[in-house]
């Protein structure tokens, strides 16, 4: 009888990206379904630490069916839960083309878009009445953060001094997860010992360091959802303002990616301690030929039939990294930094 293989200890590194995060889920679901890997530390932002903290929750009560079950609560009552995610769908009834599901093309949009801007949550909703909170009161174990046998890592970004912050441990809350999540455009900042939060995607994207030296796992598993490449030139006010907001959020994760191709590269040649450095082996699930057609304005759309598409899109990157790269975990990684990340295109 041949001998069962242990299974491969690997972490995840979840994006943040609104409604896009029912991409992940999908990742996740066929991930959770495979049962190769033990999961050993989740680092999430926004979208992407709401889905580490449902997994989490789940995970601490039955394992991989209870997190699968969990994911597909929280992202149907997501669908159904009016401004979730900073937005609504399209009307029920009918056949809707998928580029609807960009907000930005519906009739008045724009105009709607530019008088909103011209207001801030304070003003806008100064009750302070946030959706999504609700559904991680009701979907999110704050014990399971804090004592379950993932360990999670949540990133948020400080307002006062513009760094990072990684929520683990004791530290992790709703609290937490909301200020990971803190567009400032869209809700009032969180609020924690004092300290003013905003979405982690300003600072990272999600943050890999927690990962590196929190846990003692090499191979880290980014699921991507943030695109890397926009084609043409942004013209438009919105246009322009999503692009600049995708480079943000790209920003710190692709210099986290430099530094660490950087120290493998020094490693490979002999010139950094093995002792005190980590060669991480980096591997990936994205999709971006899928999402391409989906722009910014999307993310602020919760329709229910966009987030089965994005589940699908996701589940199936993940298929097909299984197939072709999940035997690489523990021995070396699949993706190259430098090919995907670095090197210019043409």
């Amino acid at each position: 009888m041949a001998k069962k293989r242990s299974p491969q200890r690997l972490n995840l590194a979840l994006q943040g990206g609104g409604s896009h995060g029912a991409f992940t889920w999908g990742a996740l679901d066929a991930l959770l379904e495979d049962g190769r890997f033990e999961w050993v530390g989740v680092s999430g932002t926004s979208a992407g630490a709401m889905n580490a903290a449902v997994l989490a929750s789940g995970w601490a009560r039955g394992g991989a069916p209870a997190a699968r079950e969990a994911l597909s609560e929280f992202w149907h009552e997501v669908s159904g839960t009016p401004e979730c995610f900073g937005g609504w769908g399209l009307p029920t009834g009918g056949h809707w083309p998928g580029w609807m599901f960009n907000r930005d093309l519906w009739p008045g949009f724009t105009l709607w878009q530019s008088w909103l801007q011209q207001w801030s949550p304070y003003q806008l909703n100064p009750f302070n009445v946030d959706p999504l909170r609700e559904l991680v009161r009701k979907h999110v174990s704050e014990q399971a953060l804090r004592e379950g046998p993932l360990q999670l890592f949540i990133t948020a970004t400080s307002v006062r001094t513009g760094q990072p912050r990684v929520f683990s441990a004791a530290a992790l809350s709703h609290d937490a997860l909301m200020a990971s999540a803190c567009l400032p455009q869209q809700a009032q900042t969180v609020v924690i010992d004092g300290e003013p939060y905003w979405d982690g995607g300003f600072s990272g994207n999600p943050a890999l360091w927690p990962l590196i030296y929190g846990t003692d796992c090499a191979d880290v598993l980014l699921v991507q959802i943030n695109p890397r490449e926009q084609p043409g030139i942004p013209t438009t006010a919105a246009e322009i303002a999503d692009r600049v907001n995708e480079i943000t959020f790209n920003a710190s994760l692709v210099a986290e990616l430099r530094a660490i191709d950087f120290v493998r590269r020094l490693l490979e040649a002999g010139q950094l301690d093995p002792q005190q450095y980590t060669a991480v082996r980096l591997h990936r699930v994205a999709d971006e030929a899928g999402l391409a057609p989906l722009d910014a304005s999307s993310k602020l759309n919760n329709d229910a039939r966009l987030l089965e598409q994005l589940f699908n899109l996701g589940r199936a990157a993940a298929q097909r990294w299984l197939a072709d790269d999940a035997a690489q975990v523990g021995r070396r990684g699949s993706m190259d930094v430098r090919q995907t990340y670095l090197a210019p295109r043409q």
